[in-house]
């Protein structure tokens, strides 16, 4: 028992099935006076300049509608203090970031709402509901759930369940690098794998010059068409990218490993106006779909029970897998070590580091840190960012050396 409980640990793990809905005018009216409290709530926030989820609800609760339910009224304070968070993180980047307001309908509740027959109930007001019926796939995908939440807009339904998943202790670690036009994956065990997505840069190219074509002098024409065929691309690539999520989380829960993936940050500032780079570069890059790919990969290995870890992504690309070295650039993505003299596939080296990189979180990989300096074998194999030290044949050699009184000598 002691044992089971040292390998596993238990983990809430969420999921969301969508379905299509023709909505009533009774839910259409309850959709807009959602919408309505969302936007005062926005309003109080940014006038009392609060954020806070605790704090939002003492200065707006009052000031809701008193026609709607209270878990209603929570749930618009809650919906509005993502979108203040949101706002406040896009305002430390540009202050010109204009102030958010709801203008789409929508709801979102935890509370009061119940599934039967087939149908959710949503009260409107006491002894007063609406109901939306709901398709055999939704009820198939929660019907050994508990169901957390409801989303709804005019046109579309989101049920969101849970359950309580058994986290393992991997027994060996996953790197995977994500690029434009493939997804590669190598294990603690040597084992590469590359996954195509060169599909879906190919449809977002191909929408990007439908979208490109429109030359309407009306902006509410643009949007909608920009929003028509931006759905249609997001029809077609979730699939590709469900796919390829799902094949990875399979194996890594297949061999019992955890998943290592670089912590991308401020990827879209380096693909912006005024870099010295073209407009066709640009728009190729600033649609890639790196973040959507991860966001799979992470709730579905929670669901499934496996471990996601993050590592900075600072020269995992250009340290040598096999000795640690900084290696230079190459033809044809490849990369040639001037200490080994190995000459590595950028992507696979890449996910290689990742892998390795995931071992200082197992219980049998390298110390944190070293209290007594040994002198480490030639063939000794690297963990970045824990045996940083250790990746410049030269940093000891030449460091300056300063003594003190006591006539010990300190680096510096």
């Amino acid at each position: 028992m002691t044992n089971s409980l040292v390998l596993a640990s238990l983990v809430l793990a969420v999921k969301s099935v969508r379905q299509k809905h023709r909505a009533s005018i009774e839910l259409l009216r309850l959709l807009d006076q959602f919408r309505r409290m969302v936007n005062v709530c926005i309003a109080v926030g940014i006038e009392e300049n609060v954020s806070s989820l605790k704090t939002l609800s003492s200065k707006s609760y009052h000031r809701l509608s008193r026609d709607m339910l209270g878990y209603y009224r929570l749930g618009a304070i809650g919906t509005a203090t993502v979108i203040l968070h949101n706002y406040r993180r896009a305002k430390k980047k540009n202050p010109r970031t204009v102030i958010p307001y709801a203008w789409r309908l929508m709801l979102t509740t935890c509370y009061g709402f119940k599934v039967r027959d087939g149908l959710l109930k949503l009260p409107v007001k006491p002894r007063q509901s609406v109901y939306v019926k709901l398709n055999s796939h939704t009820l198939q995908a929660i019907s050994r759930f508990s169901v957390r939440s409801v989303t709804l807009t005019p046109g579309e339904l989101s049920v969101t369940y849970l359950r309580e998943a058994v986290e393992t202790k991997p027994e060996g670690y996953v790197g995977v690098d994500r690029n434009l036009d493939n997804v590669t994956i190598a294990s603690t065990d040597q084992t590469v794998r590359r996954f195509d997505l060169s599909k879906a840069t190919r449809i977002r190219s191909d929408y990007r010059y439908v979208k490109s074509r429109c030359n309407r002098n009306d902006a509410r024409i643009r949007t909608r068409i920009y929003g028509k065929y931006g759905e249609r691309q997001r029809n077609r690539i979730q699939p590709i990218l469900h796919n390829v999520s799902k094949r990875i989380v399979d194996e890594a829960k297949t061999r019992r490993y955890g998943i290592v993936m670089e912590r991308l940050t401020g990827i879209r500032r380096l693909y912006g106006k005024g870099n010295g780079q073209s407009r066709n570069y640009r728009a190729r890059m600033n649609s890639w779909s790196y973040g959507e790919l991860q966001r799979q990969i992470e709730y579905k290995a929670r669901w499934e029970g496996v471990k996601v870890i993050y590592i900075p992504a600072r020269n995992t690309s250009k340290r040598c897998s096999i000795c640690g070295y900084k290696t230079l650039e190459s033809t044809q993505r490849r990369l040639w070590c001037p200490h080994c003299g190995a000459i590595l596939d950028r992507d696979e080296n890449t996910a290689r580091n990742l892998a390795a990189g995931g071992l200082r979180f197992s219980p049998n990989g390298p110390p944190g840190e070293a209290m007594v300096e040994e002198r480490e074998p030639e063939n000794a194999t690297l963990i970045l960012k824990v045996d940083g030290g250790k990746l410049s044949p030269t940093t000891d050699d030449f460091r300056p050396v300063r003594r003190r009184l006591n006539g010990t000598r300190t680096a510096y």
